[in-house]
């Protein structure tokens, strides 16, 4: 029996060393880009468009579109909201299709485009994601967006704990280091996730500008079955994942 390698990609920076085209790639953000973008589609977005620059973002915003751009946990003067993932209610979202730039999660969703298939990955459908990737029986690489090319402890987790899950079936295996690593943090942090976060950089930023209110809501396992899909540079929700 052919077994599929797990691998965990700590930042962008490094993700030349494990660029797989085979392979299925869940790029996450967990504070905040995958779980906004996760709770977007649950909330009735039809497509996200990820783009890398502000000045891409602004350009779609004066051919009408709404758009979506933070940096630094900051909202753009231009831009119709922020990257909370409270920003994408049903009112504001369903049935729109929105332009998406963030300080990391989306130049990671681009950069990951050479994999066999691109899903955003946050807790809110982390169960899905694993049974599609067992289904699937390709190879798996979670890129961590990091915080600009560093490795940050939140993505960290949430690879672990994917990694977790899918090797809970015996046709898949790792013998890779950031893998091992990412669920031994996984396995301290588990018991008290929140109260681990509390040390998480990313948290304190957020505190600061006063934007942490989500902290909790991202870390919330298995809201949706939902699973976006990267489909020529669109974010489209994946439909089949029994």
């Amino acid at each position: 029996m052919k077994q599929q390698k797990i691998e965990v990609c700590y930042s962008p920076a490094l993700f030349p060393y494990y660029e797989n085209h085979d392979a299925i790639v869940v790029v996450t953000d967990i504070l905040r880009a995958s779980s906004a973008i996760v709770t977007a589609f649950m909330n009735g977005v039809e497509q996200i468009i990820p783009v890398g620059t502000l000045e891409e973002a602004k350009a779609y915003k004066e051919k009408g579109y709404m758009v979506a751009a933070e940096r630094d946990g900051i909202v753009r003067d231009f831009a119709d909201f922020g990257n909370s993932p409270y920003n994408f209610t049903p009112e504001r979202v369903d049935g729109n299709q929105i332009v998406y730039s963030t300080t990391n999660g989306t130049n990671a969703i681009q950069l990951a485009s050479s994999g066999h298939q691109v899903l955003i990955g946050a807790y809110l459908n982390i169960s899905a994601l694993a049974k599609h990737i067992m289904k699937e029986g390709r190879d798996l690489l979670v890129l961590c967006a990091g915080w600009k090319n560093k490795f940050n402890l939140e993505d960290t987790l949430f690879a672990g704990a994917l990694a977790e899950m899918v090797l809970a079936d015996d046709r898949f295996y790792t013998i890779c280091d950031a893998t091992l690593g990412a669920m031994d943090l996984y396995d301290a942090a588990k018991a008290d996730m929140l109260g681990y976060i509390e040390k998480v950089a990313q948290r304190h930023r957020l505190k600061k500008n006063r934007l942490d209110d989500v902290i909790g809501y991202c870390h919330e396992f298995d809201r949706t079955e939902l699973i976006p899909v990267l489909k020529e540079k669109l974010l489209i929700p994946l439909i089949n994942t029994k």
